[in-house]
């Protein structure tokens, strides 16, 4: 789990990647999935549940700007809560909540696969998350965004 590291006084510091990194992640996840023939939006969230990076593929559907978006908050925000590491594993274990679906109201979260946790390489904390939409079929969005973490789970240090 991700928690805040106390510095001096009454500054609280939370690891992330920089920009670069996160770019690079999101490129990478495009690049995967257009290798294959499909057209995506990959969106790295940070740990304020902002996007901090975002590559749209050329011919992406209309949608695949939220849904990418979605799937990144949800594999930042519930891996952070449940320890798991991705969408796809959030949605085996029935991670949606109480019986009344309570948690799929939130307008951010989004149990479609997809997403990926972001994880320190080195104790395996949280970082960010990272969704990509427009390929047909979230098992692809989510090996396309996996790919992308293989390429440079080393420099998440």
């Amino acid at each position: 789990m991700s928690s805040p590291v106390c510095a001096q006084g009454h500054v609280v510091l939370m690891p992330k990647l920089d920009w670069t990194t996160a770019a690079h992640l999101a490129m990478e996840a495009v690049a995967a999935c257009a290798g294959q023939g499909y057209s995506v939006t990959a969106t790295v969230v940070d740990t304020t549940g902002h996007q901090q990076a975002v590559i749209k593929g050329d011919s992406v559907p209309l949608q695949s700007l939220s849904v990418s978006y979605r799937k990144a908050y949800t594999a930042y925000s519930y891996g952070l809560a449940f320890n798991m590491n991705t969408t796809s594993e959030l949605i085996a274990a029935k991670v949606t909540g109480p019986a009344n679906g309570a948690l799929n109201t939130i307008p951010e979260v989004l149990f479609v696969p997809g997403g990926v946790t972001l994880r320190r390489a080195s104790d395996q904390t949280v970082l960010e998350g990272i969704g990509v939409s427009g390929a047909p079929g979230g098992e692809k969005d989510e090996a396309c965004a996996q790919a992308a973490v293989t390429k440079f789970r080393g420099d998440f240090r």
